[in-house]
């Protein structure tokens, strides 16, 4: 593990979650090249000083839009509020939800939760 001066211990302390989704079992099937990208968020947090990293992938190929199918999603949302993260990463915002509302809401989730 590389040390990382820049990360606060208690963040460190918490896991890093990576965040893994295509839209549509056709992405899934023909655009391996973004997976391989998503999951490459596993050792830029390990880089970063993360011993603890749990990528999260249930939502392959499954919509955004369809908010109470991704149960990536929830799971993530739920380990954030229980203050058990210390950073979420993912290679854009449309990764994490197409919505606004979702989207603002797991920012001031993370804020309160200091990850």
């Amino acid at each position: 593990m590389l040390h990382n001066p820049t990360m606060p211990p208690d963040h460190l302390a918490k896991q890093a979650l990576v965040y893994v989704r295509q839209s549509t079992p056709k992405q899934v099937l023909h655009k391996q090249e973004r997976q391989r990208v998503q999951y490459a968020l596993v050792e830029r947090a390990r880089a970063l000083g993360w011993p603890q990293i749990e990528g999260i992938d249930d939502d392959l190929g499954h919509s955004a839009s369809t908010g109470p199918q991704r149960v990536g999603f929830k799971t993530r949302w739920a380990t954030v509020v229980l203050g058990e993260v210390g950073i979420v990463l993912s290679t854009e915002v449309a990764r994490l939800s197409r919505t606004d509302k979702d989207w603002c809401h797991l920012l001031e989730i993370c804020k309160v939760c200091d990850t």
